[in-house]
């Protein structure tokens, strides 16, 4: 698609009938000495006479070219560009961390398979973690792991292969024994700082309540919130029993409502953990950020260049037909002039005697 960025320069087009119209012409006056019969007296003293100005004569090529060459400089000042199609590029418009529990308690075998078989919590929170990353092809997805204190164990990216290695590697107790839910939540913060997606999202899993964070909970949820990060949580452990292991349900919910986020529980099934991310799933589906971008090419140069070349080509015949005409007309001016005829009654002896007889019978 064709285009002038500067439309508006083709208002200058009219231009220059406006100046002939309304500048005077330029004029110069000076003194010099008017000499009567100057053309006779030349031709009988046999001189030839310069002319005393030279005249400007314009041809038609020039009547033509001119405004030729004001309309090629309009249209090069107007910039004409030509539109190509749009580069779509698909970026991700969320940014989504993973933080799962490494403490102790993840040990332990009290989840059961689809095919009746006990394993621990961990394995079968990697093996539904890893199915819900693979449905996330469109969004950026790190992990952080937290025990005694929380740690980036991958981070924000596209390449959802290099996370699911991280995934499986993680093991129980590589981050400590105890749970620091406060602090994984303050790490993801810090970690999406500088990211620009439009929505930010915290998955939190854990089996126990917080017994190692240096930050409150509750107060790492509130400076989520002022950061517009989203938490929801997931509780998979066992809120009957006591101490450490004992998974703070309420706490979690309270999390989750501060950020705008959700709460979920899990039971001992894998299946009811993957209902949970398929319910997670759902609540932020895929988006993408689409930035168009057009790539233009300018071509003022063209009717730039067409005018200067126009011109000096024009200038070039003019020089090689003047070039070609100089022998001709040093010859023409070299061939002997005719004698001019000496007026009669003018400077001889008969013109002499019939002024004086012409006068002497006159008076007779």
């Amino acid at each position: 698609m064709w285009k002038f960025d500067f439309p508006w320069m083709f208002a200058l087009l009219p231009l220059p009938l406006l100046v002939v119209w309304l500048v005077p012409a330029y004029r110069t006056t000076a003194s010099a000495v008017r000499v009567p019969f100057f053309h006779e007296m030349a031709g009988a003293a046999g001189e030839k006479p310069a002319p005393g100005g030279v005249r400007l004569r314009r041809h038609v090529v020039q009547i033509l070219l001119m405004p030729l060459l004001w309309a090629l400089l309009v249209t090069g000042a107007a910039k004409p560009v030509y539109v190509e199609a749009p580069i779509v590029r698909d970026e991700p418009a969320r940014d989504l961390m993973l933080a799962i529990d490494l403490s102790g308690s993840m040990a332990t075998r009290d989840f059961v398979n689809a095919a009746g078989e006990r394993m621990d919590r961990l394995s079968a929170v990697k093996r539904v973690v890893a199915d819900f990353i693979a449905k996330r092809t469109s969004d950026r997805i790190g992990l952080v792991v937290f025990g005694d204190a929380a740690y980036p164990q991958a981070p924000l990216t596209l390449d959802h292969d290099a996370v699911q290695v991280l995934l499986d590697q993680m093991q129980t107790g590589m981050a400590g024994p105890r749970t620091a839910i406060g602090d994984a939540i303050g790490l993801t913060v810090k970690l999406m700082t500088a990211s620009q997606a439009q929505e930010k999202v915290l998955i939190l899993l854990t089996d126990g309540n917080d017994t190692a964070s240096t930050i409150p909970p509750e107060r790492a949820a509130g400076i989520a919130k002022a950061h517009k990060l989203v938490v929801h949580t997931i509780g998979i452990g066992d809120p009957n029993t006591s101490g450490e292991d004992k998974v703070d349900l309420d706490a979690l919910a309270r999390i989750a409502a501060i950020t705008g986020g959700r709460a979920f529980r899990a039971l001992g099934q894998q299946q009811d953990l993957a209902d949970v991310y398929a319910t997670l799933d759902r609540l932020t589906p895929n988006k993408v950020k689409r930035e168009i971008y057009r790539p233009q090419r300018d071509y003022y140069w063209v009717p730039v260049g067409a005018a200067v070349a126009i011109f000096a080509l024009y200038h070039v015949l003019a020089l090689l037909i003047a070039v070609l005409r100089a022998p001709r007309e040093r010859a023409h001016e070299a061939q002997p002039e005719a004698p001019h005829e000496a007026p009669p009654h003018t400077n001889t002896e008969a013109g002499k005697e019939a002024l004086i007889t012409g006068g002497a019978g006159h008076g007779n």
